[in-house]
């Protein structure tokens, strides 16, 4: 405790920048936590229900589906429904920029955090090297005091176990929550591909009935 106040005290300038690398990588990992738990959703059980509304044909009872759903889910399925019904040619590119937006808002300060893991080290390594260097002009100022010297080093060492375990922390809360990310995209792809199949299903009943038509 002695050697942390010591630090504390002498390298306060060095170990603030790490102090706020530290509350932003806590108030970021809270927000996307609850972010990512708001909008987490069962597309197990929301995939096989909007599959039986798309078969009926029914956009109406598949957009309350999507309402009911509600989160990012229920977004983009939403303005999937919507683009079903205004244009089924294009479907796939204009799909494809909904869930980019989508996944945009899930990437949201993501950034942050990835910053931080690889900064906060040298921060640390940074604030070492500076104690470090004021206790051996203090060490040569004053002679050969080793109680002094090993009271310099260790509060030294103190800046870079700080900005590790922040970048600890950082990273972990990243790839943790990239990892998320990929999630929704899959079921973002999942949806996608069952709103293909439902185009697909009506292309193809279109060109039967034009055949009907035709050898008639």
């Amino acid at each position: 405790m002695e050697l942390l106040l010591h630090s504390i005290q002498l390298d306060w300038p060095v170990l603030l920048p790490i102090l706020v690398c530290s509350i932003l990588t806590l108030t970021v990992a809270i927000d996307r936590a609850a972010f990512y738990n708001a909008n987490k959703r069962n597309v197990i059980e929301f995939i096989p229900k909007l599959q039986k509304e798309l078969a009926k044909n029914n956009l109406m009872g598949a957009q309350n589906l999507a309402v009911q759903c509600g989160g990012i889910i229920g977004e983009v399925t939403e303005e999937g429904v919507r683009i079903l019904s205004e244009q089924k040619k294009g479907f796939s590119r204009s799909f494809d920029i909904a869930s980019a937006l989508a996944t945009r808002k899930l990437e949201h300060r993501l950034t942050i955090l990835g910053t931080i893991g690889g900064v906060a080290p040298f921060l640390g390594l940074f604030g070492t090297v500076v104690r470090i260097l004021y206790t051996f002009q203090d060490l040569a100022s004053q002679g050969n005091q080793s109680a002094a010297v090993a009271m310099g080093i260790g509060s030294a060492l103190i800046a870079t176990a700080f900005g590790l375990g922040v970048a600890i922390v950082a990273v972990v809360c990243y790839n943790t929550f990239q990892s998320t990310v990929r999630r929704f995209e899959d079921d973002f792809q999942l949806i996608k591909l069952l709103f293909l199949s439902f185009v697909d299903s009506e292309e193809e009943s279109g060109l039967k009935s034009q055949s009907s038509v035709a050898l008639g």
